[in-house]
């Protein structure tokens, strides 16, 4: 029989690529697979991967008084061998499961001792205290993932085996999902796919917006992900309600959307600002775009100018500088057959080294030490 593994998040959503689309149907090989996720309830390609649901909350408190209880009761129906859970605030679930046997993979997906600074919620002073008393005890009992080296230097005293697992895109998955018929809109059109927030470029891109309109009365911007702004705030970005004609926000949507509308675009956008830890942490975006074969307009940090550089795949400047990313925004649109060049680049280098499936292989031989411990 096949060892039982629970993938737990009460954030993610029921798509969320890194856990379903990359992890899940890499262990299914190996192990018999279950994720439980906030409002799981497609059918899995892979049949012998089963989707738990929970409830989805948006608020912390709410989800530790109505959704952790669920997800408790639910691990034990599950009886798991080993559980892997994916946020922080599951810890504390994960310290009964292992008390009564079950082995714990911790995931670290980003650098909240950096992150609590520039969030808007779930950030109260109670939860920074708890978060800061379970992560120590965290280090001491539980195996760990990190996805990003630059992690290591805030978790130096993990006592149990560990592995970086790089958030690198998987180009069966983009493949098997992507349009490669072309659209036959003639205007500018550019691509975004992630959070949207000022901390990750808005206000700097529709800044820039107002001028390329200046030369380009005609183009479009597709927005895919969650925006963590609301109306009023998004209406107050200066220049906003002269190229909100231009914009399309989509909200969430699932992968397999996402990239089959990606065909018509001329680069793809990932223009982060220097808060959090977003320096020091790759945009899985970055990688999406290049797999896609779009060239990247990304952030002149040197993290990310060691990738796009080296593969000579896109544009990394100022992520404040409106001017500058104008002046990107033109010139590929100027230059098309540079621009097909440089998606080409991206797509070899992503083939070459920042691909999942290095990732994948990494993955199956934690899981196989963290078991035979």
């Amino acid at each position: 029989m096949k060892p039982k593994v629970l993938l737990i998040s009460s954030v993610h959503p029921s798509t969320d690529p890194r856990i379903v689309y990359k992890i899940a149907p890499a262990l299914a090989v190996q192990y018999a697979v279950y994720c439980m996720l906030p409002l799981a309830q497609q059918k899995m390609e892979k049949d012998e991967i089963k989707m738990i649901p929970i409830p989805a909350h948006e608020s912390l408190l709410a989800r530790i008084l109505l959704v952790h209880p669920i997800i408790l009761w639910k691990s034990f129906r599950v009886k798991p061998d080993l559980i892997h859970i994916f946020v922080p605030e599951l810890m504390p679930i994960a310290f009964i499961l292992k008390y009564f046997g079950v082995k714990v993979i911790y995931e670290v997906q980003e650098n909240l001792y950096k992150k609590f600074k520039i969030k808007k919620k779930n950030n109260a002073l109670l939860f920074q205290c708890l978060f800061r008393f379970f992560d120590r005890w965290a280090q001491r009992h539980f195996h760990f993932i990190f996805t990003e080296q630059s992690y290591l230097s805030q978790y130096r005293n993990v006592n149990q085996v560990w592995e970086i697992i790089y958030n690198y895109c998987s180009l069966t998955f983009i493949d098997q999902n992507k349009n490669e018929q072309k659209s036959d809109c003639t205007c500018p059109v550019f691509f975004y796919s992630g959070v949207i927030s000022l901390e990750r470029g808005l206000d700097t891109l529709i800044g820039a917006l107002n001028i390329f309109k200046s030369v380009h009365d005609q183009f479009h911007v597709h927005l895919f992900g969650k925006i963590r702004l609301d109306q009023k705030e998004l209406e107050s970005i200066a220049g906003y309600s002269q190229v909100a004609q231009h914009l399309t926000f989509y909200g969430y949507t699932d992968y397999k959307v996402v990239f089959a509308n990606t065909s018509h675009a001329l680069a793809g956008i990932a223009l982060l600002k220097p808060v959090g830890d977003y320096v020091e942490s790759y945009p899985t975006k970055l990688f999406e775009y290049m797999g896609l074969k779009l060239p990247v307009i990304t952030s002149n940090f040197p993290l990310y100018k060691d990738v796009v550089e080296s593969a000579d795949c896109g544009y990394c400047i100022n992520p404040y500088n409106t001017n500058q990313l104008a002046e990107v925004l033109l010139h590929i649109t100027a230059n098309p057959i540079k621009s097909i060049q440089m998606g080409q680049n991206g797509r070899e280098a992503v083939q070459k080294k920042y691909n999942w499936k290095t990732e994948e292989n990494k993955l199956l031989s934690f899981y196989t030490a963290v078991l035979n411990r």
